[in-house]
């Protein structure tokens, strides 16, 4: 028992850096939405992950992801271009990220576990350098 009351300032040290060790585990840290440019290009490539752009027409006809499809955010929850696999990854843009970031959120909720959105959106994605097109026709979902 002397040990415990000699050292009291050590095994406090020790408990709360164990507690920092799991503390983002507890709060869901490991759950992260935005990706890098990088990671996104490795899930689609790698995962056969779909590319989602979630700007309103006009923005994704000026520009967007090359091999994107649009789906407008207000139409993101019960879409028919959204792949019916949950298990795939879905890699979300606008041209900001915000937007699809909360897209991202809402179709977690919805059972897409891997959904996760561009940091940075398209203008990160043009910045990476990757490839983008201007066509007006959105690309649509294979039937």
């Amino acid at each position: 028992m002397s040990f415990f009351v000699e050292n009291w300032v050590l095994i406090l040290v020790a408990f709360v850096s164990g507690a920092m060790l799991v503390w983002p585990a507890v709060r869901g840290g490991g759950s992260r939405v935005n990706v890098p440019t990088g990671e996104a290009v490795r899930l689609i490539n790698r995962e056969k992950g779909v590319l989602i752009d979630v700007g309103e027409p006009g923005e994704f006809s000026a520009g967007h992801a090359a091999g994107a499809r649009n789906v407008p955010f207000g139409q993101v929850e019960g879409s028919r271009d959204l792949p019916s696999n949950k298990a795939l990854p879905v890699v979300l843009l606008c041209p900001t990220g915000a937007r699809a970031a909360r897209a991202a959120g809402l179709l977690r909720k919805a059972g897409y576990e891997k959904a996760f959105a561009v940091a940075g959106g398209t203008a990160a994605w043009r910045e990476a350098q990757l490839p983008v097109d201007k066509s007006p026709a959105a690309e649509k979902a294979p039937a």
